[in-house]
């Protein structure tokens, strides 16, 4: 796109109307557009390529040609519940992005046809001429044609808190800036994709997401054990076959032995996990945009940290005072001797009535605070002149007349150096009031000075302000306050192992002072020219990084991710977004956040508040340990599941179990079951003492396979026993499998209570049990009794309606096997401790 305008084209009146429409035909809206979601048949397509529905729908297929399409319809109803899970977290994630999004959506004042009209961002085109005023978001890149004292804070694109002044003909305006001072006229030369937002928007496709480790890992074991299934299944499928001679009910047969050997409710039970992680998240005001994040949380090493809107409030608030030798830091102090009054006073009369500016902000804040009720607020003044800030003398001057008719009154403010000009001092005088600038600044302090004059009301006002008389007032030094959780946040990071690196494009002595004063270790300042010269090793040993360029802070994350860490990496701006999608996790500021941060981020905090990264990485740790004890607990039942497959046939009894039972259990049951687990909430202070845990430490060891197994065969024993003895004792068939299963689904929810015990004694076996808890017992009891009790229910499974004390039998034999489960962990866990004795 060409950044100048034809010769043809008036500065005055602007664009007319039948131009702009056809540029924006051509050239598109000026907007930048998220990324496509996925749609509902991708999202179902790829639910069910999972060897878990194939093996469903197989199943189904195979009941249909048996002729019995009830159990088919019921298959079919377990993929639909999966894909119904994933398709609401999916939408409900896109929801609130694009209200965020509609929220953050700039307006624009443009000139077309010679009328300023007031019309969306979007519409605007290049060669606008756009009219900016205080308070004003930019909505497309621009040359600035016309200034009077225009600033823009440009921290979403450069990480910088200090507001830019903008001079006509040597300035440019950048999209998503904010205008705090003054007004301008501005062309526009880049809109939509082609302005610098929208290419660092476009950037962020050649950067790779991060994978999903947990869901690698269960990936694999799927696919391992699908091969191990499949072979096996086979084998007695032929088994079945050669000593039954029914080559369907051998086919079925061998299906539900490769059912029950596949983990298939894994992903089920990760999906529920993690889509209830991201409510909870929700609910502390983080939005998960990327499930995968949730497990990451837990690994994560380096928090790398954004100064501007992150660690700070991003605005300014008055920190410094001095007058001669005297120096006053707030808030330290609370209040404000009469030496000073003078100073605040001329500091408010040089800015403006109702400003925009942050630093013009924090003055007025101030002065309403201290100066309320004294005589050195002048509302009634008129503000009759101002002299504006110039690159040849960096200070600005505002003339008031107080109605007496005889003296106007003149205030000034500026950089210290050019106020130490403007008042004329002494040699010494001008590098006293240079060394205490210098002094306050080390603090991290924004300085201004300020200075007063008195002009005689008849007298032609000068043409310049250094035709006045100043007298120097003193210095005031700003500063964008951290933000009050920090510190206690930093330090709870670091007792958990976690490194809060900083990277800012701000000077190098505030990153240090916001360092010291939030708890990162800053011993060690790098500025963005030693990170072109530094190793990556190097680089990963340092915590605070000054004047960073957004390509830098890309390097930096690479840095720390070609060192082993696992990196977070958290900001608003437009700078941080590729940084933000390179990241393991990268964490947007949703309430000041640019959609493009937004969009790279895996997650946004809409509230901005820093310590809710805390309690993301801290609810992180408790899921993946929920989620450990859960896929042990659904190990351990798929041990009696393959038992009672397998040992039927083997020893000539009739079938317990059928694909659609085991369906029933690995769908609805089991993950129900799991749900309990996800629930528990103990043990959270103990998590954030840790270290993080390794990304490639297993979900499951070799010691919790065993505990599992060793569960699970009780289980098996129990059911085969009740099974056989009802047998001999001239049961019918369907109703020995009717109080099997009872006894089978009893036993797999008593498991729940020991496998949820932490440290394995008898007290916390029902201890800290959730209202979840609770209701998932109750539910599953109530689905139990459905399936065996309901008519039109137990025949599709082919159950039959026990008589009440078969039933209770049933279940007390299940219940029974609780004792029995914990004396098995604590002897496991016993022999696990004897080697450390």
């Amino acid at each position: 796109m060409n950044s100048t305008l034809s010769q043809h084209e008036p500065d005055g009146p602007g664009l007319d109307q039948a131009t702009a429409a056809a540029r924006l035909l051509s050239e598109g809206a000026n907007e930048i557009g998220p990324p496509a979601g996925r749609s509902l048949w991708g999202i179902a397509l790829e639910v069910a390529r999972e060897p878990m529905f194939v093996l469903l729908l197989v199943s189904g297929g195979i009941y249909l040609a048996l002729g019995e399409p009830r159990e088919a319809l019921a298959l079919l109803g377990f993929v639909l519940l999966i894909m119904a899970i994933t398709i609401g977290q999916e939408r409900r994630t896109d929801n609130t992005l694009h209200a965020l999004r509609d929220l953050s959506s700039p307006r624009a004042l443009v000139m077309r046809d010679g009328q300023a009209r007031r019309i969306a961002g979007r519409e605007v085109v290049r060669g606008d001429l756009m009219l900016l005023a205080e308070g004003d978001r930019v909505p497309a890149d621009g040359e600035v044609l016309q200034a009077h004292e225009l600033a823009l804070d440009e921290s979403l694109q450069t990480g910088e808190s200090e507001a830019v002044a903008k001079q006509a003909g040597c300035s440019a305006v950048l999209a998503g800036t904010l205008v705090v001072r003054g007004q301008g006229l501005v062309r526009v030369t880049a809109t939509g994709g082609q302005t610098a937002l929208g290419r660092i928007g476009h950037s962020l496709s050649s950067i790779a997401d991060e994978p999903s480790p947990l869901r690698d890992g269960i990936g694999r074991l799927t696919r391992r054990l699908m091969v191990l299934a499949l072979a096996l299944s086979l084998a007695f499928a032929v088994l079945f076959w050669a000593l039954r001679g029914d080559w369907l009910q051998a086919l079925l047969a061998g299906i539900t032995l490769a059912m029950g050997l596949l983990p298939q409710e894994f992903a089920v039970i990760m999906i529920v996990f993690l889509a209830l992680g991201a409510r909870r998240l929700a609910a502390r005001q983080v939005l998960t945009r990327r499930l995968n994040a949730i497990e990451t949380l837990g690994t994560t090493t380096v928090l790398c940290v954004d100064k501007t809107g992150t660690l700070t409030q991003n605005r300014m608030a008055l920190a410094a005072l001095c007058v001669g030798d005297q120096v006053l830091y707030f808030p330290k102090t609370k209040e404000l001797p009469d030496a000073f009054h003078e100073l605040v006073e001329y500091a408010v009369l040089a800015s403006e009535l109702a400003p925009h500016d942050p630093m013009e902000k924090a003055v007025h804040q101030f002065a309403g605070l201290h100066l309320s009720g004294t005589d050195h607020l002048h509302p009634a003044w008129l503000l009759a002149r101002e002299y504006e800030l110039s690159p040849e003398l960096l200070a600005m001057s505002h003339l008031w007349q107080d109605g007496s008719g005889e003296q106007d009154v003149v205030a000034a403010k500026g950089a210290p150096e050019a106020m130490a000009e403007l008042c004329q001092l002494p040699t010494a005088s001008r590098q006293r009031v240079v060394a205490q600038a210098a002094q306050m600044a080390s603090s991290g302090l924004r300085v201004l000075g300020v200075a007063k004059a008195m002009h005689r009301s008849q007298e032609r006002w000068p043409d310049a302000q250094a035709a006045f008389a100043f007298e120097f007032v003193g210095l005031i030094g700003l500063a964008d306050p951290l933000r009050p959780e920090v510190p206690s946040a930093v330090a709870q990071c670091q007792r958990a192992g976690i490194r809060v690196v900083m990277i800012t494009g701000d000077h190098a002595r505030t990153a240090a002072a916001i360092a010291e004063q939030s708890g990162v270790d800053g011993a060690r300042v790098l500025s963005g020219d030693d990170i072109e010269t530094m190793s990556p090793d190097d680089l990963a040993a340092v915590n605070v990084f000054a004047r960073v360029t957004p390509q830098q802070k890309l390097k930096l994350v690479e840095a720390f991710k070609a060192a082993g860490h696992v990196v977070a990496m958290t900001g608003d701006g437009v700078n941080d977004a590729p940084a933000l999608k390179a990241a393991h996790i990268g964490i947007a500021m949703g309430q000041r956040g640019t959609d493009v941060a937004r969009e790279a981020a895996s997650l946004v905090l809409l509230q901005d508040d820093f310590s809710a990264i805390v309690g993301a990485i801290q609810l992180g740790r408790r899921i993946f340990a929920n989620l450990r004890q859960a896929m042990v607990y659904t190990l351990a039942v798929h041990v009696p599941i393959i038992g009672v497959s397998m040992l039927p046939v083997l020893f000539g009894l009739p079938l317990v179990l059928v694909p659609l039972h085991i369906a029933f259990l690995e769908l609805v049951i089991d993950p129900a079951c799991s749900i309990v687990f996800e629930a528990e909430q103990g043990g959270d202070s103990e998590l954030m003492q840790q270290a993080p845990r390794s990304p490639s430490e297993s979900l499951i060891d070799a010691g919790h396979v065993l505990e599992a197994v060793l569960q699970g065969l009780w289980v098996v024993l129990l059911v085969m026993c009740l099974y056989a003895w009802l047998l001999a004792q001239g049961a019918a068939t369907d109703v020995a499998r009717t109080a099997s299963f009872v006894a089978l689904v009893t036993a797999n929810a008593a498991l729940i209570f020991p496998t949820r015990s932490k440290r394995g004694g008898w007290r916390s076996l029902f201890s800290g049990l959730s209202a979840t808890a609770l209701w998932v017992l109750g539910a599953t009891l109530a689905a139990l009794l459905a399936v065996t009790h309901v008519p039109a229910v137990a025949g599709a499974f082919g159950f039959a309606l026990l008589a009440p004390s078969q039933w209770l039998m049933a279940f007390a034999a299940g219940v029974a096997l609780l004792p029995v489960f914990q004396l098995s962990k604590a002897g496991l866990k016993l022999k696990q401790q004897s080697p450390k004795a």
